[in-house]
């Protein structure tokens, strides 16, 4: 019985490869014709209204490692299609066309009368494509279907499918009470917290209109200006409103009218019933102290007194109202109708109330120790670790922050946030931004951005990132401390993260001129970790071990919020400290979780240099130059040579130089040849993978040339050159060989165009 597959509707035949429009399809048609496992069926394209030119690739491709009757039901051949995207930041996506193709885990979501898409990819699409080649796509595909046959795709460990007073009284005013009360036409109340058990409570001079002035708890306030008092002699506090009343009086200060006015507010011409009346009036006295008669103000003191109890009822002892049928109405002042003056009033108690206020950002930074405001920042990754940060300025008032992060709040993250189950769902930007509002009364405004870093089209992103005078980059990927490096018109960029195991942290600041780039940052770091025997494990974990979710790309790490505060609260430290300096910095810190000591490494951050092949720039700084001319020194008379580490970044088109690995043993060497052995070789550059996440691998081979001769490559040069690029194919990757000389170094690419 003949198989039925799927056809893809809207799709028109090519007759031919080369009447193919994207790069990446025609690069796949090389790829599958040099591929023995894969046969070309069929070529379609289609233009699409919102994705753009699609160009697909039916495919048949036979995978020796499929079990025979395996219980997946993935059979040792299977046709595929290939679609192509016109977008370059998008995955090729593979369909499954065979119409009884299993139903898998590691599909994307879909529909089940529609071929099934295959999930290729643990990692986030940017991961993929900065190393995709056509030649390593086509074997995870043959990889995917041997695994999944096999059962051995699904990791065990993810889920199935997802004042100076002693009083209980305070009154705390606002950190811009100055400036609010300068401004003329701001009008003031008092908003009472819950009691305490003690029978005492915080109190908010707050402007009407605040968000958290809840009407229910208004009250009258009396604000009476002072004027000023010498310092050194503190007054008893009065426990009446009579003793107040007589201390402001010895002040040129009256009281009474002020008292009178306050309690009638509110009461209207049409009075109010009785039991109608707020619980409280509170009088704020501003009192100006001198340091010496005659001198400056230094500071305006505050003290203020709480009257508890039915205020109507004071209104009617100070002579303010008067009760007519269970209404109070207001006292017409002055009148000859008014009683006698009322002196009842003055026996009423009274009771002190610590004053407090909201630190502005001088006394936030001051209480601090910090001694500058900070920069105007750009905040990248409103994670754990840049919400944990953010905190720590924002709380010292160090800097002016807008934060850019596309993310959400998940239920997962409120392990190690600083988010709160209600903020699920929100963006984490503007989470962050709420509770640094929150945290300062309004005193630190956080600008929220919404959208990706990377996405320097959104001018909101943009606007962000080149207004600020300092980006730190806490998004835990690659992606954009990268691009950032090849923006020129960004200001100074610093990088920062936690290892996947918690037990250490990583701070890389360019220089101010940004001579040094993050990217050239990032391989020095590597090759520190590469060198040094606390490097095997620095980056231990960095395949993740807990799953967030159920999807296959919802891998997050399992370590306590304390590492991230520990780390977070270095971190941000040391950016306010190393910021103040102009030169580059990279600093590494590694933990002991069992007894909370920490070991710290610097690297010398060296110059950087750069290349350029065609669409490709390879990086490569002066520390490894000085490494390889080491290495050359050491052995003359004779020639010698080794591996290249690096990596490739197809998103930035770069490559960059990490490390040089010496000649290992059984290498042949003389003052005018040198053969590479290949003894540890092989274990070498899987060490330095493994040190460095899998990102930093072989790249090519270097050699150095004797006394006397440049760096200009000889024809045995070309032909290993020729013999490098040929090895290299089979990943569709370029090769590098770089030669040392007397006085310079020449570094090549070679590359097998199909």
């Amino acid at each position: 019985m003949s198989e039925e597959f799927y056809e893809l509707a809207g799709f028109r035949e090519v007759a031919h490869p080369e009447m193919l429009v994207l790069r990446r399809a025609q690069d796949l048609v090389a790829a599958v014709r040099n591929a023995a496992d894969y046969t070309l069926v069929q070529l379609l394209s289609r233009m699409m209204p919102d994705a753009g030119r699609i160009e697909v690739l039916v495919v048949d491709i036979e995978c020796d490692g499929v079990p025979s009757r395996n219980p997946a039901g993935i059979q040792y051949r299977e046709r595929l299609a290939l679609r192509v995207p016109e977008d370059p930041a998008a995955l090729v996506e593979v369909l499954a066309l065979r119409k009884s193709f299993p139903v898998l885990i590691h599909q994307n979501q879909g529909t089940r009368d529609l071929a099934a898409s295959l999930c290729l990819y643990f990692e986030p699409t940017p991961t993929v494509t900065r190393t995709w080649t056509p030649q390593r796509f086509l074997r995870r595909i043959q990889w995917w279907l041997e695994q999944s046959a096999k059962g051995e795709l699904h990791p065990a460990d993810q889920p199935v499918e997802h004042l100076f007073f002693a009083s209980k009284f305070e009154l705390v005013l606002p950190w811009n009470l100055d400036a609010l009360r300068n401004a003329g036409d701001v009008k003031m109340t008092v908003v009472r917290s819950s009691v305490r058990p003690d029978g005492g409570g915080t109190f908010f001079l707050k402007p009407v209109g605040d968000r958290n002035s809840v009407p229910t708890n208004l009250a009258s306030h009396i604000e009476l200006p002072l004027p000023p008092v010498v310092q050194g002699f503190i007054e008893r506090d009065p426990t009446t409103l009579g003793d107040l009343s007589d201390l402001l009086a010895r002040r040129g200060v009256e009281l009474l009218p002020q008292l009178i006015a306050a309690l009638s507010d509110g009461v209207g011409s049409a009075g109010v019933p009785v039991g109608a009346t707020n619980s409280f009036v509170v009088i704020i006295l501003h009192i100006p102290m001198l340091r010496e008669a005659g001198g400056e103000v230094q500071r305006i003191a505050r003290r203020a007194f709480l009257i508890q109890g039915d205020l109507h009822q004071l209104g009617v002892k100070a002579g303010a109202l008067y009760l007519h049928d269970r209404r109070y109405f207001v006292e017409v002042q002055g009148s000859v109708l008014a009683r006698d003056p009322a002196t009842e009033w003055k026996s009423e108690p009274v009771f002190p109330m610590d004053v407090l206020q909201f630190p502005d950002g001088a006394a936030a930074r001051k209480q601090s120790s910090l001694n500058d405001e900070g920069p105007r920042g750009a905040l990248v990754g409103a994670g754990s670790l840049g919400s944990s940060m953010l905190n720590l300025w924002i709380r010292a008032r160090w800097g002016c922050w807008s934060i850019i992060d596309k993310d959400h709040v998940k239920p997962h993250n409120l392990v190690r946030h600083v988010a709160f189950a209600q903020h699920v769902g929100e963006l984490k930007c503007d989470v962050v931004a709420e509770l640094s509002g929150a945290a300062t009364e309004g005193a630190a405004k956080v600008t929220s951005v919404r959208g990706d870093a990377c996405d320097l089209s959104a001018t909101a992103v943009q606007e962000a990132l080149t207004n600020a005078e300092l980006v730190v980059d806490a998004s835990a990927a690659l992606e954009y401390p990268r691009q950032a490096s090849f923006q020129d018109k960004l200001p100074r960029h610093a990088t920062v993260f936690v290892t996947p195991n918690g037990n250490g942290s990583v701070l890389m600041l360019e220089d101010q001129g940004r001579a040094v780039r993050l990217r050239t940052l990032e391989a020095q770091y590597y090759r520190t970790l590469i060198r040094h025997a606390w490097g095997a494990k620095h980056l231990e974990g960095n395949l993740g071990t807990y799953w967030s979710g159920a999807g296959c790309r919802d891998i997050s790490v399992a370590m306590p919020y304390s590492r991230i505060a520990v780390h977070g609260s270095t971190l941000a430290e040391q950016v306010m400290l190393r910021s103040r300096f102009e030169e580059a910095f990279i600093r590494i810190w590694d933990r002991d979780p069992e007894t909370g000591g920490v070991s710290v490494y610097d690297v010398n951050p060296a110059a950087e240099h750069c290349l350029k092949f065609g669409e490709l720039t390879v990086f490569y700084d002066e520390g490894l130059t000085a490494h390889l001319k080491s290495l050359r020194l050491a052995a003359l008379p004779n020639e010698t040579g080794g591996v290249l580490l690096g990596y490739h970044d197809f998103n930035v088109g770069a490559i960059v130089l990490v490390d040089a690995l010496p000649a290992p043993s059984g290498s042949l060497a003389s003052p005018g040849a040198f053969e590479r052995g290949t003894d540890g070789m092989l274990q070498a550059v899987q060490e330095a993978s493994a040190r460095t996440a899998e990102i930093v691998g072989y790249v090519g081979e270097w050699h150095s040339h004797p006394t006397g001769h440049s760096a200009t490559p000889s024809r045995d040069d070309l032909v290993q050159l020729v013999e490098i690029s040929l090895g290299m194919h089979g990943d569709g990757l370029p090769a590098l060989q770089l030669i040392v000389g007397e006085d310079d170094i020449r570094v090549l690419q070679g590359m097998v165009r199909s």
